[in-house]
């Protein structure tokens, strides 16, 4: 075991851009919450300077929380990423109103598109939202649904996979020509499937799309890839499917930044394994009464609407308020992607078309103004307080992670097990930037605190732990 701590400030590959090993994920971010606002000025304030966001993190709101931070920071301190990509809520009411070529029709309410004529429109609403001139990174996003899509109901001929590079190189073409104007400065690509083995139909290859790239011309601006990466998700480090080279292996020869998603939230059998401990040793799970007292000021605030403005909310077929509904729900639910699964169609879209539907009655009212504009970031809170309880019961999970990790040849350690599993990433060569969800101020600190864990061999460890697994 080595003890030299990892690089805090890399080369974000070839770009000239130096990123903190740590970046500020902005998934669930949204505008109005003051703990998401807390943690990202805490971030800045600490030396971090890479956020990443999206157009379609909680459908703008991310930018825009983003946008209205970036005011009190040197501009040039800071390197802004984002995404687009996908067509859901404000971009869903969009392309339904203004057709666009080639957009891949998912599934009910999911719509895809990289095509250079919705790309525009999202710099355009991102510059916006954002507040700035020039976008540091633009990242398209996921763009293999393409793939995914093509591949129900049969398997995937080579002519899909030609389609798929055709349309990547299409978007690059484009965004050269948004770095001629200067709406951006580098440019990349955010794909789930980058990590897949060779064997996986729907694996996304860094090498192909570079050569797309190379295809417009040796002073391109491709230059940042993107992949989910933790214990059970290694393929970026460990799979060989560029040219006999690892992504990281194969990024770093080729001077590609990479940027690393979901370190925490690792895709296991179909259920997600959250890398976080979740009580301290000998305690046991919360009870239905930290479940009703979590839910008390939310219940307090539907109260007030009773009788401020005689009205109720009641959600469309249980006819009960949102904590009634909440603390029914809760109990049946025994992880946190039973409640990722529940919380929106039974709770957010009902939820969604009251608001509509009172607001259209109410809007003018400023009691009512009052009482949503305060109902909003206390249902964000109340809803993180409650994925928070959930988790509190998969202690266990986590200690068989623990105890894979010292069979994978991680040495004992008293350290968080979220530490852990961040320092080990920090830890591999080729990687620019670990990116974390850090919405509260108490997890940028422990995210940190990663930085000073021990070194190991981690591209050890992380093989024998998927030995293992």
């Amino acid at each position: 075991m080595m003890s030299a701590q990892p690089d805090v400030y890399r080369p974000l590959g070839s770009t000239g851009l130096v990123c903190h090993a740590l970046g500020f994920g902005c998934y669930r971010i949204a505008d109005g919450n003051e703990d998401h606002e807390a943690a990202l000025r805490h971030y800045l304030e600490r030396g971090g300077n890479l956020i990443d966001t999206s157009a379609n993190y909680t459908d703008g709101q991310s930018e825009i929380l983003v946008g209205k931070v970036l005011k009190s920071f040197p501009r040039d301190r800071v390197i802004v990423v984002t995404k687009a990509g996908y067509i859901q809520g404000q971009n869903m009411t969009l392309a339904r109103s203004r057709p666009f070529p080639e957009v891949v029709q998912y599934g009910a309410g999911i719509w895809h598109c990289i095509h250079p004529e919705f790309l525009e429109t999202q710099i355009v609403q991102s510059s916006q939202r954002l507040q700035l001139e020039m976008i540091d990174v633009f990242l398209l996003h996921n763009p293999e649904y393409f793939l995914s899509h093509q591949s129900h109901g049969k398997e995937l001929a080579a002519t899909d996979h030609d389609e798929f590079y055709r349309r990547i190189g299409q978007a690059f073409q484009f965004l050269e020509d948004q770095v001629q104007t200067g709406k951006i400065r580098w440019y990349g690509i955010s794909s789930n499937n980058y990590g897949l083995a060779l064997s996986d139909p729907t694996m996304t290859s860094v090498q192909r799309c570079l050569a797309e790239a190379e295809g417009i011309g040796r002073d391109h601006h491709f230059r940042v890839v993107q992949l989910p990466m933790n214990l059970y998700e290694s393929g970026g480090a460990l799979e060989k499917n560029n040219a006999g080279k690892t992504v990281l292996e194969f990024s770093r020869q080729r001077g590609l930044g990479v940027l690393v998603n979901r370190p925490l939230n690792a895709s296991y059998r179909d259920q997600l394994v959250r890398l976080a401990d979740f009580a301290k040793r000998g305690q046991g799970p919360r009870t239905k009464e930290d479940l009703l007292s979590l839910l008390n000021p939310l219940r307090e605030h539907e109260h007030l609407l009773g009788s401020r403005l005689g009205i109720s909310l009641e959600i469309e077929d249980t006819k009960t308020g949102l904590a009634d509904l909440l603390e029914q729900i809760v109990p049946q639910l025994r992880s946190v992607d039973d409640w990722d699964r529940v919380v929106g169609k039974y709770v957010a879209r009902p939820l969604r078309r009251w608001i509509e539907g009172t607001e259209s009655e109410h809007g003018s009212d400023p009691a009512w103004s009052l009482w949503i504009q305060q109902f909003f970031p206390l249902v964000q809170s109340t809803f993180e307080e409650i994925e928070r309880l959930i988790q509190g019961g998969q202690q266990s999970v986590s200690d068989e992670v623990r105890k894979k990790l010292l069979e994978a040849g991680y040495p004992e350690s008293a350290s968080p097990l979220s530490q852990i599993a961040l320092s080990l990433l920090l830890n591999l060569e080729g990687l620019s930037c670990v990116l974390a969800g850090m919405r509260r101020p108490v997890y940028v600190a422990d995210a940190f605190a990663s930085l000073n864990l021990p070194r190991v061999d981690s591209a050890m460890v992380l093989k024998n732990f998927r030995d293992l697994s």
